[in-house]
């Protein structure tokens, strides 16, 4: 058994994993005790990586060797890595010398490492000569960055975990933190309990779990922030409440920015924003008079037609009450994926240059150009991520180069991005999972490493550097990202610029050395630089732990928060105050489409799931895609839990279930990011297979930033009259569950609605060896499909043998069929499909999926009926997913507790072990536990001023 010390693939958090590995398997993780980030805190996913690891499903899942398809519609076939560089080489190559270097683009990731992105961004701006290279960071946080720059002077976080601590008002908009950045969370919880007296303010449109623990709650409007920070600061002028001394001596703008935010008066905000003037009031007065306030924001100001604007609009706020430069202060961006930090770090951005430089500044070019040794780095501005996707729907961009991300489901307007990967002419899709939607569009499929395979570092939001290391080695022919595009700048380079010296003089054969030269340049590229870290080295960084920046040459540890001494990276060394006056949001609601639809992450789930997607247990919170909506609207619309709707936009429609939800609001919408084609599929009437919730959301963008406004669509909800249904869903053998999983895939594009989600029977961590992979198929449609299409998901199923037990009404156009297997002491339901009429969905599913004993049914499996012949009691929704604790078994164990709620929930968690692993469900417990309480009959107490 060997370990190996790593960090987490998924949130921006950055947590230390300690990686026990036994050959080439990964057989187990834990959170790493030494690293500052987590101090060994994991969540759900990080404390599920070796399942995702190591597990059948997602070996089967993963890209193992060179793929080649001659023509789009062909199945790919393999190809000799040789063979595959030289296609790419060759195809490249010839659209640079016929239509010039910005006919390529390059679309990689936040979930690279930093070494990756250095040598990509090298290849395109240094070698090919193109500023055609973004990153899905564009979608997370480029807002961030230009609010940063247009106030503080450099991409920056002031800010660090420890302020959480120090914080006595937490001010968190447009984040819930508590499914985002779950270990960021706990530290938040224990703050809280450390300092009662600290008071949270947390502004969404969503009452989330983060909500939860917040004193003040405002339910804002969606795209009404910037009005709501304009108001507040609105009300400390007007009560006195800025600090006049530190904007005189720190600061520049202040006149202009007090001049807009004069009409800001309270009514016309609290009218904008849905609040009352009461709560605006109490927000402005707990921000500016604290002690220490720390503001904690994500996508929610990030993805917006006004992102920019958010960010500089909170920022503002800090500047104008002195709250930044200290222990507990300042304005404090989540970071939504484990590099994307990195990625910022080393230009990975159509409009950066290496250590923070700009493309824009000509000196920052040369010396750009000076370090990498090539006459010049192109000044025309490259193409962002939506631009870019328009520019390949346009013919304008011929090849795409995408690495270790997925467009076809993450992109927002979707008709416009698969319209892109069809008409381009060369698509080279560089990945570690074959089952990403975008593997479907590529010419060259090329095998990457993931985690727990890979070597370099990374930084998370606190601006701290780790050290990422090989615990196996990698499978089948894959290879290092970095390593794939310096061996295709290899290639490339001969026909570019024939018998000059190497612009990548890294080697390939030794991993950690070449990523460590890699390192060594980028390092070199910060010198006197804002994140200037000469000071660091690999050796460092494994003698003494992850470093935050600066850590200049001479310096022994990084700095913790910045601007203490009120000096800012900028000409003068002054902040500068952003007057942004308030943007409607791109699309309104209107009477063709009256409700907004919002978009965020599952407690479970990471992106388009093509990790996580793969292990049943990660469903157990959220099983199914759904569209939450305010029970009022609901009701209104007669529809009921369950209910097909199709939900549409200017750009699409999908169809969806509906599910009644009271933390939404009135005519708002909630769906989850993660549910693309890979899960969720239909057909428009023309046969096109839609994509998702992406199908539905806007390409608008902020114009400083390009980030997109995902974050609201203005959308119709319908309910969809679809009377044929079916549920197919059936325990299936490990070493084909993917192949399964993948043919009824290409079954779901026949049916107006299909979903196909993965199950299991959830085991406790605990206890390796127990967990079962199941699969479930729903589908409707207008009428019933052919028998040829019902009988070939029974088969899928594993119900085409002859002791499945079988009913069949073709006038109904009703089938039903189920299957038993003796399993140890008891007979248990293996398998189901229901067709034309799924009432009986209820207690079947419950009977197979919790695997209660079923030999004394026999026949009566057939009968339909919602009502069970014999009572079947379901074990609930699934709360704790570390050891499987249901809401039922919660809600009955806490008749039984008493006390205050603090006594309660640690009885509860004696009792059941909830909350005592990873911590994730501790939200939820604690909102099931209010809600329990004596008190949650009486409405909460109005905040006071």
């Amino acid at each position: 058994m060997q370990e190996t010390k790593s960090t987490c693939p998924y949130c921006g958090v950055g947590c230390g994993v300690i990686i026990e590995s036994d050959g080439a398997q990964i057989t187990g993780v834990r959170g790493d005790p030494t690293h500052p980030a987590n101090f060994g805190r994991l969540c759900t996913k990080g404390s599920t990586l070796h399942l995702t690891a190591s597990s059948p499903i997602t070996l089967q899942t993963r890209l193992l060797q060179p793929l080649h398809r001659a023509q789009r519609s062909d199945a790919p076939q393999p190809l000799p890595w040789d063979a595959a560089l030289n296609l790419a080489t060759e195809k490249f190559a010839n659209t640079i010398q016929n239509h010039g270097p910005d006919a390529v683009g390059f679309y990689v990731s936040g979930q690279l490492l930093t070494e990756d992105y250095y040598v990509f961004n090298k290849l395109a701006k240094g070698l090919i000569g193109t500023n055609n290279i973004d990153t899905n960071s564009r979608l997370c946080m480029s807002s961030a960055v230009a609010g940063y720059k247009q106030t503080l002077g450099a991409d920056a976080p002031p800010a660090c975990y420890d302020d959480v601590k120090h914080a006595q008002c937490l001010f968190i908009v447009g984040s819930n933190a508590a499914w985002a950045h779950p270990i960021l969370f706990r530290r938040i919880e224990d703050a809280r309990a450390a300092n009662p007296g600290m008071r949270v303010i947390v502004a969404d449109p969503r009452r989330t779990d983060t909500a939860g623990m917040a004193d003040l709650f405002l339910p804002i409007q969606p795209g009404s922030d910037v009005m709501l920070f304009n108001g507040m600061l609105h009300l400390m002028l007007w009560e006195g409440w800025t600090d006049a001394e530190y904007i005189a001596a720190h600061t520049t703008g202040f006149d202009e920015l007090k001049a807009l935010v004069r009409d800001y008066t309270p009514e016309r905000v609290a009218q904008t924003c849905g609040i009352s003037v009461a709560d605006l009031t109490t927000a402005a007065k707990w921000f500016a008079q604290s002690k220490a306030t720390l503001s904690l924001y994500c996508q929610g100001l990030n993805q917006s037609s006004s992102g920019t604007a958010k960010n500089a609009a909170l920022i503002n706020l800090h500047l104008a009450t002195a709250q930044i430069g200290k222990p507990g202060a300042g304005p404090f961006s989540l970071t939504g994926q484990p590099n994307a930090m990195g990625g910022r770090e080393v230009g990975g951005l159509a409009n950066l240059l290496s250590a923070h430089r700009d493309l824009a500044n000509p000196q920052h070019r040369a010396e750009v150009a000076a370090l990498w040794g090539v006459a010049d780095v192109p000044s025309k501005p490259g193409k962002t991520a939506v631009e870019m996707f328009q520019a390949a729907a346009d013919g304008e961009i011929r090849a795409l180069w995408i690495a270790c991300t997925n467009p076809a489901q993450s992109m927002p307007d979707q008709a416009t991005v698969r319209r892109a990967l069809q008409r381009a002419e060369f698509v080279v899709v560089q990945e570690a999972f074959a089952t990403a939607a975008t593997c479907a569009y590529a010419d060259l499929l090329l095998p990457a490493t993931t985690w727990g395979e890979k070597t370099g570092t990374v930084t998370n939001s606190e601006r701290r550097i780790s050290r990422v290391r090989t615990a196996v080695p990698a499978p089948g022919l894959a290879r290092h990202d970095w390593a794939i595009a310096v061996q295709f700048a290899h290639q490339l380079e001969a026909r570019l610029r024939p018998g000059q010296p190497t612009l990548f003089p890294y080697t390939t054969d030794d991993a950690d050395q070449g990523a460590e030269t890699v390192w060594n340049e980028h390092r070199e590229s910060t010198r006197g630089r804002d994140l200037d870290i000469t000071g660091l080295s690999w050796e460092t960084l494994e003698s003494a732990g992850p470093q935050q920046w600066p850590l200049p040459e001479g310096s022994t540890t990084g700095k913790a928060r910045l601007y203490e001494d009120g000096v800012f990276p900028t000409p003068d060394g002054r902040a500068r105050f952003a007057a942004h006056a308030w943007q409607p949001t791109a699309e309104q609601r209107e009477s063709r489409y009256p409700f907004s639809l919002t978009t965020g992450r599952l407690r479970d789930q990471w992106h388009g799931m093509t990790r996580t997607g793969t292990l049943g247990r990660l469903f157990g919170h959220v099983a199914e895609p759904s569209v939450q909506l305010h029970p009022q609207d609901m009701e209104r619309r007669g529809l009921k839990n369950g209910d097909l709707v199709y939900v549409t936009s200017k750009r699409g429609t999908i169809v969806v279930p509906a599910q009644a939800d009271t933390t939404v609001g009135l005519s708002q919408a909630f769906m989850a990011m993660h549910w693309g084609s890979e899960f969720l599929s239909g057909c428009s009437s023309t046969g096109e297979r839609l994509a998702g919730v992406n199908a539905l959301t806007t390409s608008a963008y902020c114009p400083t930033s390009k980030q997109p406004e995902l974050k609201h669509a203005a959308v119709k909800v319908l309910k969809a009259e679809l009377p044929w249904t079916l549920l197919a869903m059936a325990w299936l053998p490990a070493d084909s569950a993917q192949a399964t999983r993948e043919a009824l895939s290409a079954l779901m594009a026949q049916f107006p609605f299909a979903s196909c989600v993965p199950f299991s029977n959830n085991t406790p961590l605990g206890e390796p060896g127990r967990e079962r992979v199941g699969v479930l198929l729903r589908a409707a449609a207008h009428e019933a499909p052919p028998d040829a299409t019902v009988e070939r998901i029974e088969s899928l199923m594993g119900l085409a043998s002859t002791d499945t037990l079988r009913y069949a009404d073709k006038k109904r156009g009703q089938r039903r069929a189920a299957r038993l297997m003796r399993r140890g002491e008891s007979t248990t339901l293996e398998g189901i499909v229901l067709a034309g009429d799924t009432s009986a969905e209820g207690w079947l599913k419950t009977l197979l999926q919790e695997e209660l004993p079923a030999q004394t049914y026999g026949r009566l499996l057939l009968v339909p009926g919602a009502k069970a012949p014999v009572a079947v009691q379901s074990r609930g929704k699934s709360v704790c997913t570390c050891f499987n604790v249901t809401d039922t078994a919660i809600t009955a164990e806490l008749a039984h507790c008493h006390g205050t709620d603090d006594d309660r929930l640690a009885q509860l968690q004696g009792k059941l072990r909830c909350g005592t692993n990873c911590g994730s469900c501790l939200p939820e417990l604690t909102r099931m536990v209010r809600a329990t309480g004596p008190l949650a009959s009486k409405p909460l107490a109005q905040a006071t001023i």
